[in-house]
């Protein structure tokens, strides 16, 4: 190794839900506490994409999956669950720049602006112009001169965001029963096999997309969030994509079945929606400083549909976040400290702390080990009912 180089060392854990192979652990069992994992057999692991029951690491360029392969979502060729990661061998030769997992499909985005996706195709959530799965990936045709950047899954819908040039378009196929897709409601037509143009985001230019149970959201340049799909917490249904309409700026966005959380510039965190098993913890707030605690900021939107509610997380009020996360019905955030703290529903010990029940405020997951050093790096991710962390630690060579 040369002057100046650093040299990274990643430890992985899993936890939660494992009856698919989801948790590279070796077995089907639940595990309600971190589990240390062998390593890879490709490094560096730079994202992990948790679906309903199968995860994709990308790693340099290369791509691994592995969980639930019943709709050919794992890309290998077969239907097969797959115990430990894999390489998807069709990607051999292709370098991978973005990832997503969907229920039970998965996207895929190459480095020269390319889209393939796999799994269940039974809504057109692929994007091929039918309503078949594919076992193995398949490139987008519609994409087919144009630059993609991202893709995002959600449960029977996909996103793309396309930078060309001169224009950003976000597009949405599959389902779109509740908006997801972002077109305006057509009762005679729920679903779309081929991509759509998602019009609506005239005020500011695009940098991410994100995808979860029925719901669509995009971060803007600007800090401004569009959110459309499913309403959150009884709001209605949004066909097309709504300002959230706050004077807060967001840097992160991440999406849930019933909510999502959004990471402030300043590091603060709040949520929308979502009050089943303590996803969106409201505590019976006893005293005049525990309500202060518990902010609320109603959208200051003039539609007539009934707005989200933003609510800043309790427990995290004063802390600093990095990172979030959002699984189908928990969430994980990692703090300026390096600390991992989880709540939210607990069934399958999603949350990492040795049990089983839900939490309505968020908890610090236990690792056991020493401080993080100033040259650590912590990633989580949340699927369906099971988390992944990842730590990196850096030694610069003198």
């Amino acid at each position: 190794m040369e002057d100046g180089e650093e040299e990274k060392k990643q430890t992985i854990w899993s936890w939660g839900a494992g009856s698919d192979g989801q948790l590279s652990t070796g077995s089907l069992d639940d595990k309600l506490l971190p589990q240390s994992l062998r390593p890879f057999p490709a490094t560096p692991v730079i994202h992990i994409a948790c679906g309903g029951a199968h995860a994709i690491a990308l790693c340099g360029g290369r791509v691994l999956t592995w969980g639930r392969g019943t709709a050919g979502q794992l890309g290998h060729g077969d239907s097969e669950n797959c115990l430990f990661p894999k390489p998807v061998k069709f990607f051999e030769g292709l370098l991978i720049s973005h990832v997503s997992a969907g229920w039970n499909h998965s996207g895929f985005v190459s480095d020269n602006g390319s889209v393939f996706t796999c799994g269940d195709g039974s809504f057109g959530q692929l994007g091929h112009g039918e309503y078949l799965s594919q076992h193995s990936p398949v490139r987008v045709s519609f994409f087919a001169l144009k630059f993609v950047q991202q893709i995002a899954c959600g449960m029977r819908h996909t996103l793309v965001l396309e930078k060309g040039p001169s224009n950003v378009s976000v597009y949405g196929f599959g389902l779109g029963r509740r908006g997801q897709i972002g077109l305006s409601t057509d009762k005679t037509r729920r679903s779309f096999n081929v991509p759509q143009v998602i019009s609506g985001f005239e005020e500011c230019e695009i940098v991410s997309i994100h995808a979860n149970g029925d719901h669509s959201a995009a971060l803007c340049d600007n800090g401004y969030l569009y959110t459309w799909g499913r309403g959150f917490s009884g709001s209605s249904d949004v066909h097309i994509p709504q300002h959230l309409f706050t004077p807060l700026k967001f840097s992160q966005v991440a999406v849930g079945w019933n909510h999502a959380l959004l990471l402030t510039v300043d590091g603060a965190v709040f949520m929308l929606g979502g009050v089943q098993h303590g996803m969106l913890a409201q505590p019976q707030l006893e005293s005049r400083s525990e309500q202060a605690a518990f902010k609320y900021l109603p959208s200051t939107s003039s539609s007539v549909c009934r707005s989200p509610v933003l609510v800043e997380v309790p427990g995290l009020v004063g802390k600093k976040v990095r990172l979030i996360s959002a699984g189908a019905e928990h969430s994980a955030v990692v703090t300026e400290d390096g600390l991992i703290m989880t709540w939210g529903w607990g069934e399958h010990g999603q949350l990492g702390l040795g049990n089983t029940l839900d939490q309505t405020s968020p908890q610090t997951v236990p690792f056991g080990d020493s401080p993080p050093s100033p040259y650590t790096e912590l990633h989580v991710y949340c699927g369906s009912g099971f988390t992944y962390a990842v730590r990196s630690v850096s030694k610069h060579s003198q």
